[in-house]
């Protein structure tokens, strides 16, 4: 009898302390403050264009490997290996880093496309595209952690008028590239939300143009449904992607002030920027709930996805205003 007590304390003792240690790595990041970021400098480098923005994503990045339990996406033993949740939040806030890190090498960083790429920047882009499950030869920590590194000296180049290779362009047409990309990562997040209660679908692939072709012929109706053991991933995915957005459209604001001044625009940024505040508010709830219509219970993806298109509209607005002359 002492012996089974001891066995079933023990098992006791083991799962509280592996829900406890998974309860601790899901623990999402808090925000932090863009404008600390360069908070040390003198007055003349706060001025510098870009730095904010660079700052931005090398903080995304690192608090990506910092944060709680570290990161946890590529761990194939117990108990980080059974969690999905934050390794969901971890691909959709690596997903918003790689998109700014593409445009910062292929046009914040060029003033046009015969330029060349920067040597820092050519490096950082492409170790942040290695599969963030990969863990080993490379592990994606060590990878990452390179990118931050290359992404570093491209900041402090910045800094350096001798260095006139390592620029940072704001220009409308520089903005507006990036923000086309978000809108697509957007509207991705939006529709893959929407379908977690099942939605019957018409086909509009080909909608607005009468001479558009695609290569395989497809259904004029589906009905797409997300599957019941995914509908936390992609909550969490989502949520991650828009908390590194939030902060990288914050240093946004800073350094590209003028050019959204110019263009009447600084407000269509400041309520995306509300809209995506507004996903990161807490959740109470034990579990992502699947609630369907105007049922008993919530359905989290269907609210989540509420503000995401919300701001991916104010998005559209902006993206507008910054083609205009």
């Amino acid at each position: 009898m002492n012996r089974f007590r001891i066995i079933s304390l023990a098992v006791l003792f083991v799962f509280i302390l592996g829900y406890g240690t998974a309860w601790w790595a899901s623990s999402e990041p808090e925000l932090f403050d863009v404008k600390d970021l360069s908070a040390e400098l003198s007055p003349e480098h706060k001025q510098t264009v870009g730095y904010t923005t660079t700052s931005a994503l090398i903080k995304v990045l690192d608090t990506l490997l910092t944060k709680n339990a570290g990161f946890i996406s590529n761990d194939v033993a117990p108990p980080f290996s059974l969690l999905d949740n934050m390794p969901a939040w971890e691909l959709g806030a690596l997903e918003m880093s790689r998109d700014l890190a593409l445009a910062l090498r292929k046009d914040l960083s060029r003033s046009q496309s015969q330029s060349i790429e920067n040597q820092y920047l050519k490096l950082a882009q492409p170790m942040l595209n290695i599969d963030h499950r990969s863990w080993a030869v490379p592990a994606a920590e060590s990878e990452y952690q390179q990118a931050i590194t290359q992404l570093a000296l491209y900041r402090t180049a910045l800094l350096d008028p001798a260095k006139t290779d390592s620029q940072f362009y704001t220009r409308a047409d520089n903005l507006r590239d990036w923000l086309k990309n978000v809108e697509k990562r957007l509207g991705s997040y939006s529709q893959r939300l929407s379908v977690s209660v099942g939605q019957d679908r018409l086909n509009t692939d080909l909608a607005g143009d009468r001479n558009a072709r695609q290569s395989t012929l497809t259904a004029e109706s589906n009905r797409i449904k997300t599957s019941w053991w995914s509908i936390d991933d992609e909550f969490y995915e989502a949520r991650g992607a828009c908390w590194a957005l939030l902060h990288l459209l914050k240093a946004i604001e800073l350094d590209f002030a003028d050019v959204l001044t110019n263009k009447n625009a600084m407000i269509s940024l400041r309520q995306i920027v509300r809209e995506l505040e507004a996903t990161q508010q807490p959740v109470w709830s034990p579990m992502i709930l699947n609630g369907r219509g105007f049922g008993f219970m919530a359905n989290h993806s269907l609210v989540m996805a509420n503000y995401i298109s919300r701001a991916n509209a104010a998005l559209l607005d902006l993206t507008e205003l910054l083609a205009q002359g």
